[in-house]
């Protein structure tokens, strides 16, 4: 069995936050989902669980952030073309997301960015690894050397 990545993020407006991510085409499991979260199915091992910021705080002793003000983790989400990255950006954007970034284009690996309502950052990238140039990568990081 694979791992399972389940991204917990607090939320200050569940339903909000709820309604943005099933526009982006993501579907909710209904086994997690309830007036304190919702789970929220990226594919077979990717969750992501909205929390309202009480059912969050239960879980760490630590000051929950104001995502639109600090930087907490940007999560990449890798897809199969350039067009599943274009149009995920774009039902993003389209659903209010903010854009912090223009996209950047290496050739070998594309990338859109955007912030959900919440302030969350995003990014949604393919990777062409067939083109990836000799050197593009930090030595000790490049995949086919192990």
């Amino acid at each position: 069995m694979s791992p399972t990545l389940f991204v917990n993020l607090p939320v200050t407006n569940l339903a909000a936050a709820t309604e943005f991510y099933r526009g982006l085409g993501f579907s909710l499991d209904g086994r997690f989902t309830d007036e304190n979260a919702a789970s929220v199915i990226v594919s077979d091992t990717i969750m992501v669980m909205l929390l309202t910021e009480e059912s969050f705080a239960r879980f760490t002793d630590k000051q929950i952030i104001n995502s639109n003000t600090h930087i907490e983790v940007i999560t990449s989400l890798g897809l199969a073309s350039r067009a599943e990255v274009d149009a995920l950006a774009d039902r993003a954007y389209a659903m209010g997301a903010i854009a912090p970034k223009d996209p950047t284009d290496e050739g070998f690996l594309y990338l859109r960015t955007f912030q959900d309502p919440d302030g969350h950052a995003w990014e949604v990238c393919y990777l062409d690894e067939s083109a990836i140039p000799e050197g593009a990568l930090p030595a000790g990081t490049d995949p086919a050397s192990e």
